[in-house]
């Protein structure tokens, strides 16, 4: 702890990155590792669990919580259109219908590890190096953490999780749609709880997706949406926190407006 402790205080930067690699590396061996014991998702959650037990503990012992967004919303529900698009966007997965093609043991795992998939990139992506960024310049750190969360999905193709080309592809699209739209989530709530729930979910119900018979047209249909339904609210939380400061500087008698 007094280590990451360390390297904390000298560049939060290359603390986030330490995260992310170690995130992207473990989890991917998890999935290797599972695949070899037989297990789906066994020897992932662990290591989820363990990652995120140390990150959880790390923040609080140096009283970090709420700094990166481990805290309750700060504006109201209706500020934030009662979280409606995120509501929509967590039925995606069941569009084109419910199945289970997993064993019950299978299921549980999977839904845990995806759980935990949710708290650790809310927190590694959006609120790590979001932070360790945002000192610089905040549209540059949105950009950066939207864009490292979206394409860092094409580590699917390749790290033992049976990822085929197109549904990955797709997946990065609208995941880097999804990264502006939580990334902009915790700039006006200044919470990652919503965004950690609702990530967590959205994976978690894609155990109960019927993927039997779904063209290639209906996937690209479904990225699509996806994307339009995140990046407009996306846009929406931009625009209202742009308004928002136009309006206090008004109230404050700023002469430039």
């Amino acid at each position: 702890m007094k280590a990451l402790k360390r390297l904390y205080d000298k560049s939060k930067i290359w603390f986030a990155l330490l995260w992310i690699a170690a995130y992207c590396i473990l989890m991917s061996a998890g999935d290797a590792l599972s695949a070899l014991v037989g297990v789906e998702k066994s020897v992932t959650l662990a290591i989820g669990a363990l990652l995120s037990a140390a990150l959880l503990l790390f923040l609080k012992k140096y009283g970090l919580l709420s700094d990166f967004g481990l805290c309750a919303p700060r504006t109201s529900a209706r500020s934030m259109l009662y979280y409606l698009p995120v509501l929509l966007m967590l039925t995606a997965n069941l569009w084109y219908g419910v199945s289970l093609s997993r064993d019950a043991t299978g299921a549980v795992l999977y839904i845990l590890s995806m759980l935990l998939v949710g708290f650790l990139e809310e927190v590694i992506f959006r609120g790590l190096l979001f932070e360790a960024m945002r000192g610089d310049g905040e549209r540059v750190a949105v950009i950066v953490s939207s864009l490292t969360f979206g394409i860092g999905h094409i580590i699917n193709l390749v790290n033992g999780s049976g990822a085929e080309l197109l549904p990955n592809l797709l997946q990065v699209v609208y995941a880097t749609a999804a990264g502006f739209m939580f990334v902009l989530m915790y700039c006006k709530s200044r919470s990652l709880v919503v965004p950690i729930i609702a990530h967590g979910v959205f994976n978690a119900l894609s155990v109960f997706a019927s993927e039997a018979g779904i063209s290639a047209e209906a996937r690209i249909l479904t990225a699509l949406l996806l994307t339009v339904i995140t990046g407009s609210y996306a846009v929406y939380l931009a625009l209202s926190m742009i308004k928002g400061k136009g309006i206090s500087s008004r109230e404050k008698g700023d002469p430039h407006e």
